[in-house]
Order: C-alpha cells, then structure tokens, then sequence
C-alpha cells in the first residue's frame, strides 16, 4: 500500500501556480474579447443577406470537426470526428493522432506506431477504443496504432484533462478511438476506398517481396432498419485488406541493451585494459585478469568517488554495419457494429474489432564483428573522442561478415464488447458493459553468419587474413569505412564458418477483461445538475514464453565440409538487391578498399549477399536435419506471467452557475482505484542437504519439474478532478482543470523470472552463503508514477473557421525511476535465503513538468476570387521537466539493505534521461487550398529529441533525435459519388536518428524514403 500524505500535503503549492495561470488566461480573455468585438460588429453587418445552406467537406470539414470537439467538451480536448479523419494523409490511425493538437509519435518501419501527449512519452498515456482498454504485443501499455486502419475510424479525440468517470491510467492524458454507432449515424452509406501504394525507394529493390506496387482496400456499410412496433436496429461493417511495401536501410551498431556497450578506458597510463592494453583483446577486459570491466561506477568508500574517477573513458560497441531491408506489411482488418434499440428506454451496442497483421522483412547485413577490440599500436592511436565519450574516428583489425536475416512478425488484435443502457425515468439512466481485448504476437527469424577469413572458400589464402584492417569516421555524420585489402563485394571471400540460427524470438499473448456498470441521474437543482458514478473491475493478464534458439553450423577443417561451404558459396550467392543504398545520407561512397600499399582498389555501396533461405536449406540437409522453429515451453525459467486485478469506483457531480454574470459549468469528483498483481515464475528446484561434517550444500532435485513461485504487490490511489467551464461571451471560453493522475508500469516490469547461482564450496557452515547470486529480471511490486495536474485554457471561436486557443499546465510527479541494489529472499527446500538482486523501481523523489500549448486555425474565406480557399491550422506545445530516468550501466544508482535504507550507491557518467518518450517541442502545421472540388493540404510534423526506452530493457537509455517530417495530399471530386486522392508521407525522406547512452553517440540511423497512394473512393 503506498502513503500518498507527503503528496497530498503538496497540493495546495501547486493550486497557488494554477490559480495564477488562470488569472493570466483571463486577462488575455478580456484582450480577446476586444478584438472578437470587432469581428462581430463585421458579422453583424451582413446579417441581413440571405442564407444558404452550404454543405462543408474534405479539409475544410476536417478543421471544422477539431473545433466542434474542443467547443463542446467539458475538460481540454482536441480531435477529429466522423469521416473526415480519411481526409489525412495516413496510413493508419497513428498519423491522423499526429494532426491533433500536442500529439506526435514514434515511428517505426517509417510509419506512426506509439503516440505521446503534449510531449510525454504514451507510458504516461492511456488509450480507449469505444470507452474500453486495449491491448497491444510490445509488452508496455502503449497502443500500435498502425494496427487500427484510419478509415475505419469515426472518431479520435486526445483528453488533455481527465473527469473521475474516465479509466485511470493517462497522467499526459487519454487517447480516445471510436468506431460508428449506425442508429446515430442517421443514414445509408455504402463506401469503396482503394489506394495504390507506390513507394520510390522501393522501385530501388530488385524483385521486392511486396511487389513494386502495394495496394489498400477499404469497404463499409452502414444501414438503418426501423420497425412498426418503434424498434429500430442499425448496422456498421468495415472492412480492409492491405498489402504494401515498407523499404528501410540503416546504419547500425550494438544496442546497450545488453552487454554489448562499454564505456572503456581510454587513458595511456593504463595499459593492462582499456584502448592502451598492450595486446590485442576486447578494450573492457583486462591482460590476465578480470573480463567485462571498463569504467567502475561503484563508489570507493575511502574517497567517496567511483573507482574509475576522473579517467578518461571511450564507448565501444560490439559490432557497427549497414542493414538493407525488403519489408512487406498485409494486414486484414474487420470492424463491426450493432446497434438495436428495442424501445426508446434501451440502448444496446456490440461492437467487434479484429485485426491480423504480417510484417516480412528480408535483411541483409555487412557487419564489422569486433569494434570492441584493440590492435596495439593503432586502435588508440587512431581514436578520435568527444567530451561525452563518443568515438569519432576508430581504426583497427576486425573480422567482417555478410549477414542476412529472414524475420516476420505475427500480429493479432481481437476487442469485441457489448454495452446495454436502460432509462428507467426521463432523468435516470443506468448502464452496464461488458469488454474484451486481446493481442497476441510472435516473431521468427532465421539468421545467417558469414564472415572473413584467412582462406577463401577456394583454400588460398587472403591478403586481409582474418581480420582485415578496417578505418572509419563519422565526418558525414554517419560511418563510412576504409577497408585495406578486402574486397566487401567478393562473394567467395566470406568463407569461415557458415552459421545458422532458427529463433522463436516472441511469443506474446495480451488479454483484457473489463466490466463496469454506470448511473447517470440528471437533476434540476440550481447547482448541481447531475449526478454519476459506478464501478469497474478489470483483470489484465499478461505472458511472455521468452525465446528459444537452435544453431546449426558448417566448420572448416575437413574436406567433406569444405567442399560444403564451397557448393553453398557458389549456389547461393546472389547480387546486391538495392541500387543506391544509402545514397541520400552518405557524403560518396559507404565503403572505400586499399591494397596494402594504401592504393585504392575500389568503392562500394552495396557487399556481397546471400540467400539466407537457400543457405539455410543447403546447411540443414548436410548436417542431416529438417527445419521447425524450437518450441517454446508454457513452464520455463524465461517466461514472464503477469495479472493485474483492478478495482475502481468513482462519483462525480456535474454543475452549471454563474459567477458575476458570466455563465459555468463543469464537474467535480473522485476515483478510487485498487489493484493487485501476482506475477508467476518458474525456477529450477533444489535440495539442502546437511552433510555428516556440519557443513551444507545445495543440489539440484533430479527428474524434477520446474517449481512455480509467486510474488507481487497492490496499490490503491485516490484520484479527485475538477473541471471548470466559463462562457466569458458567446465566442469566448476559459477553462480550468485539477485531477490528480497515475500510469501504471508496463506489464514486461512486473515479472518474477529468477534464477540461482549456487556456491559450490564444500566448506558452508551457514545456509545463507548457499547463494552466490541471483540472475533474472522484473519487479513484481513495482509502483505507479502519479500526478498532480493543473490545466488553464482560453478559447476564442470568431466564426466555424476559426479558433485560436492557448493552454498552461504544471505537472506534479510523485516518484521515479531508479536502478537498485535490494536483498531478496527465497524459499528453499524450508529455508529462507537471502541475496542480492538489481531492480528497477518506483521511488519517492519527486519532480515537475510545466508547459504550454497554443492552438490557431483559420480559413482566409474573404480574400477575392480563387484566395478565399486557403486555409491553415498551426499547433505548438512546450514543456520544461526535471524529472531523471538513470541508465542502469552508467547512470547513477544505489544498493538497500533488507529494509530499503541506502548502503551505497554507484555514481554515473552519463547525464539521465527525461520523461520516457519526453519532447520539450512539439510543432504541427497545415497549409490548405479548397476551391470548388479541388482539395488539397500540405502538412509539417516536428517534435525534438526524445528518450525512447527499449521493449527487451527499458533501463537503458536510447535518445530518438529531433524530426521534422512532411505530407501531402491532393483530391478531386470527379462526382457526387467518386473522388481521387492523392497522398504522400515522409515526402523528403527524413531518417530517424537513435543515439545510445549520450545525446550524440549515434547508434542507429534509419531511412524509409517518401510513401505515395494514389487513391479512388466511390460513396453511395
């Protein structure tokens, strides 16, 4: 149970700053009303023509639908309704969330996937389809959006401010997705989209696995059916079919997810490890000592400093390369809707959505094996260092290898729900929803090694031997290559030994299950004009299988095995599959190659490649084995199976006033969330055995199943809001909001995966030395982050056209994230043993975020002629937060005793992250031209740097550098009925940028290219 006194006592500071915000707003409200003035009396002066009526579509109709939500809502909203959302350019529902005001989001495969609010990261956002929690296969509480087709959609809205009746769990706020009830939609509608999917970088491929022209197609339904007896019944189907191309190239190097990234010494007094060890090795391990060392965080307790104070350091990756992908993304999406109203007391709803999702991608990768070595006498030399520890320039002897990956990803969604509402008087209603979500998803892959070598797959030998000398500088802002006397494009010189690895890396099941019942007691009280409240009860469970792996090699050394590598070499060998890889993001070649006398043999951007599924074949049938993905077992020390029980109820009255005149409405309430989690995990039994001398040893029990073990942990919140509303005059409204929010931790956090290191001395006395340690991960008590909130606004609505808004909000946060040292214990065979164990958890600190948004749209409807078609909508969120995310290498950290107090720490050499997923700028702009039946819009995305955690270890920092990201589409309506669009995403090809433990050790560069659809929509 957490004590949240400390926060509480907190509050009252925090009402002072929004007490003043709002006094801000409202003098900027009388600023506005002067200006509104103006532009009524010029309204009022045309009052007296006569009036039409003018139907609004396309772009024009799409802003006109963002101001109506923010208009009418109660707490600070922004979105898009109805089918207006298909106006955008996007290729799922990920990109329409992009134009709301405060959104951006994270891509992947060069497509909108996690959505993050007003520039906090979607940990801190919570995401509704029709009311309801959905589930996604990443293992965290985000929603892939790219899962959920936009045409599908009837409505997307994001809740910067949160009332008690909403599902907890958005401090940044809550994403809310609605598909179409029939009976409200009011009419018949048959609706046929196709688009033709073209993207230039794919015309690059030769022979690409989706084709060289994707296509998406889209058919919904809509109809009404009403009865004599007063019944009525309306259904909504939607369907998709998808299958386009997503080409990707990358430059690459070792994540610091695992133990892949050191920060080495690099200093020249220190020559038994480090870039100045004096004979070749790995620069974190040390000449005849330990292994895996590199800079000492941990504190020396005689000087209060880490170990490694104040000697210079350098980070070393395992490995650095190129990635040239082919991908091909099908997805097929059905959406279903029910809506029967027996009579006019009952409402029922059942909607359906079900998605299915295949991404393939075929990899080919040039791998530079062993940046992590030194060749004495260069590497150091050579090295070339920023401040932060980032390398510039490297030189050294490394093995190279062709790589090449065969890798699909699985992914299913299934949400279905069944809502029924019941008014037993004019004033009561009462309701009652049953929901169900699942996700589930896999990956296979396939992975092919091959490498340099001192003989070719002839036998003769190489000039570059084993490990050629090998150069590279950052001087184009990514690495390019000198390569002496190694050919990269020469097939027969990746002759070693020819590895191939079957993963199932993932196999992942997300379900939930949620009921709730409402009420809804509308009053007439001068005050108080209604009253709501109910309750929830959800159970989220979560398993992960981990991964399993079979390897199968081809070893030189015999006759019979070479001859082997010579036939495979020859059969599957096969040319480079792109032309101008990387052409747009290299200054000249990738790869330069010298001849030992430092002459230039060549240049290249493109090695040689191999056809991973015939290699595969060819190893397999000569070892005599027959292909299948391993098994991966319901019981084993790598599975992750978490359940979260929640139980919520909340009360809320709403209210409508004036004060001074000037007319308020608004709610206030309270939230009161409990939740469990168990976590089960499965470890290897073991017995004590008290041997004749005294002394004790700890044996594994023989034949014997896994043993099922269980921790966890609970939490209740208390979570009140209250939302004000003033109509400072008709076109003019100020807003004010407090709430108090949490976000939970992911479900892949909360596991309980441990595993013995047993001490194998024949010596232990004393049952507690029978552990040396424990390995694992998760945190099954881990702690929700929660907020205070305080938001103000002023919203100015001259005409339908127009809206100019502005916002101001501080952020409060109770707790954060740290790395640390505890003592578990455990049951064994009776016996209590205690050891130490690395979490990340949830502390005490706390830490703010303030910011403002600004929100401006226009149509320029009274310019002459042909101009009075221009419109544009521009959207601006800053914000500024202390809040520290400390990297678990080398970030700062601390070790607890058994009762949680600090017994040391481990001070960092690298500054913490911010907010996961955290932007201090957030911009979005639209230019549009709609004049007769001609539409058309130009938009611009930009969000700054953000730090983006890993799914496979989220305590490890990853920075997402800024972008800016443009789109375009263009439409004609040829008829009533018939429409053709054009559209264009990532027009000037912007890459995504990772940076790895510092904001510029450039990790990881990603380009897409643009991608266009030329579409024809039909609507009748």
């Amino acid at each position: 149970m957490r004590d949240n006194n400390k926060d509480a006592r907190d509050v009252m500071a925090n009402e002072k700053n929004f007490k003043k915000s709002l006094l801000v707003s409202a003098i900027a409200a009388v600023t506005y009303v002067g200006y509104a003035g103006a532009v009524h009396g010029q309204e009022a002066a045309s009052s007296d023509q006569a009036l039409e009526e003018v139907v609004v579509t396309g772009s024009r109709a799409t802003i006109q639908s963002t101001i109506d939500i923010k208009r009418n809502s109660v707490t600070i909203v922004d979105g898009l309704s109805a089918t207006e959302i298909g106006e955008l350019p996007a290729l799922s529902i990920g990109e329409a969330l992009e134009s709301v005001t405060g959104a951006s989001s994270h891509r992947e495969n060069g497509g909108a996937t996690e959505i993050s609010i007003r520039g906090m990261g979607p940990y801190l956002s919570a995401t509704t389809f029709n009311g309801r929690a959905a589930t996604n296969g990443s293992g965290d509480r985000s929603v892939n959006f790219s899962q959920f087709p936009s045409e599908l959609m009837q409505k997307v809205a994001i809740r910067k401010t949160q009332d008690a009746s909403l599902i907890e769990g958005g401090v940044a706020g809550l994403i809310e997705l609605e598909t179409l009830k029939p009976l409200e939609y009011g009419e018949q509608r048959i609706q046929i989209d196709a688009k033709a999917n073209i993207n230039p970088n794919q015309s690059n491929i030769d022979d690409p696995m989706a084709g060289d022209t994707g296509f998406r197609g889209t058919a919904s339904y809509v109809d009404q059916f009403e009865f004599d007896n007063g019944m009525a019944f309306g259904v909504s189907l939607g369907f998709q079919s998808s299958d386009i191309s997503q080409p990707e190239s990358e430059m690459r190097s070792s994540s610091p997810t695992g133990s892949s990234r050191y920060a080495c010494l690099n200093d020249p007094s220190v020559t038994n490890e480090g870039y100045y060890r004096t004979s070749s090795g790995d620069c974190e391990d040390q000449i005849g000592g330990s292994s895996n060392q590199g800079y000492q965080t941990d504190v020396d307790p005689d000087t209060g400093r880490a170990e490694s104070d104040g000697i210079p350091y350098a980070f070393a990756s395992s490995s650095n390369g190129y990635r040239q992908n082919d991908t091909r993304d099908e997805r097929d999406s059905v959406f279903v809707a029910l809506q029967f109203q027996p009579n006019e007391k009952t409402d029922i709803n059942f909607d359906l959505q079900q998605s299915e999702r295949v991404q393939s991608e075929q990899r080919h990768d040039l791998n530079f094996a062993n940046m992590k070595r030194v060749t004495p006498g260069v590497t150091a030399e050579s090295l070339v260092v920023t401040d932060s520890g980032t390398v510039l320039n490297w030189e050294g002897e490394t093995a190279i290898e062709s790589n090449s990956e065969l890798y699909e990803r699985a992914e299913d969604y299934t949400g279905y729900g069944l809502n029924v509402s019941y008014a037993f008087t004019d004033n009561l209603t009462v309701s009652a929803d049953y929901s169900f979500s699942e996700t589930t998803r896999t990956e296979n892959q396939i992975l092919l090694r091959t490498q340099s070598d001192s003989r070719d797959v002839f036998g003769e030998s190489t000039d570059g031997g084993y490990r050629p000398l090998v150069q590279w500088d950052m001087d184009s802002e990514i690495r390019q290559y000198t390569i002496t006397d190694f050919d990269v494009t020469d097939h027969t010189l990746f002759s070693d030994e020819y590895r191939i690895r079957v993963d199932n890396d993932v196999d992942r099941r997300n379900t939930n299950e949620a009921f709730r019942a409402d009420f809804d007691l509308r009053l007439d009280g001068e005050l108080v004009t209604a009253v709501r409240g109910g309750m929830r009860f959800s159970e989220l469970e979560y398993v992960d299988l981990g991964s399993a792996r079979d390897t199968y090699e081809i070893d030189r050394g015999d006759d019979e095995s070479e001859a082997a590598l010579l036939a495979i070499n020859e059969a599957c060998s096969i040319a480079f599959p792109e032309s101008d890889f990387m052409n747009t993001e290299s200054t000249g070649s990738l790869i330069t190659m010298l001849d030992g006398n430092g002459n230039q043999t060549g240049t290249s951007n493109s090695w040689a490649t191999f056809d991973t599924q015939c290699v595969a074949d060819m190893v397999l049938s000569h070892l005599g084995e027959d292909f299948a993905y391993p098994e991966l077992e319901d019981k084993s020390a790598s599975v992750t199976d978490v359940t979260e029980t929640t139980t919520a109820a909340y009360v809320m009255a709403d209210f409508s006033s004036s004060l001074a005149g000037t007319p308020i409405n608004g709610n206030v309430g309270v939230r009161v969330v409990q939740t469990e989690v168990e976590s089960v995990g499965y470890r290897t039994p073991y017995t004590i055995i008290t041997n004749a001398d005294g002394t004790y040893a700890m044996e594994e029990v023989d034949g014997a199943d896994l043993e099922r073990v269980t921790a966890g942990g609970d939490y209740t919140e208390v979570l009140p809001s209250l939302n004000v509303v003033a109509d400072v005059r008709e076109d003019v409204l100020v807003r004010g909001a407090i709430y108090r929010g949490l976000s939970r931790p992911d479900p892949s956090d909360l596991g309980y995966r441990r595993s013995f290191d047993t001490n194998g001395s024949d010596d232990i006395v004393d049952v507690a030395d029978l552990l040396d340690g424990v390995n694992g991960d998760g945190n099954p008590n881990m702690q929700p982050l929660t907020s205070w909130n305080f938001d103000t606004a002023i919203e100015w609505y001259p005409n339908e056209d127009t809206m100019l808004a502005f916002g101001v909000y501080h952020k409060r946060f109770q707790g954060g994230f740290e790395t640390a040292q505890i003592v578990e214990t455990f049951e064994v065979d009776g016996e209590t043993l205690a050891a130490d164990f690395n979490i990340t958890r949830t502390d005490d600190d706390t830490s703010s975020l303030t910011g403002f948004e600004v929100t401006g749209t226009h149509r320029f409807s009274y310019l002459p002629g042909y101009l009075s078609g221009l419109g544009v909508k521009a959207s601006y969120n800053y914000a500024d937060s202390n809040f520290e995310f400390e990297d678990s290498n080398y970030g700062d950290s601390v070790v607890l005793d058994q009762s949680g107090n600090v017994v040391s720490e481990n001070i960092g050499i690298i500054a913490p992250g911010n907010i996961p997923g955290f932007s201090e700028n957030v911009f979005s702009g639209q230019l549009y031209y709609q004049i007769g039946d001609f539409d058309t819009s130009l938009i611009y995305k930009y969000r700054s740097e953000y730090f983006q955690p890993y799914t496979s270890n989220g305590t490890r920092l990853r920075f997402v550098g800024d972008v800016g990201v443009w789109e375009a589409k263009a439409s004609y309506q040829v008829t009533d009925n018939v429409k053709l669009s054009l559209e264009a995403i990532n027009l000037f090809d912007e890459p995504k940028k990772q940076y790895f433990y510092t904001r510029d050790n450039l990790g990881e560069l990603n380009s897409y290219g643009p991608r266009v659809f030329l579409g024809l929509k039909a609507k009748f």
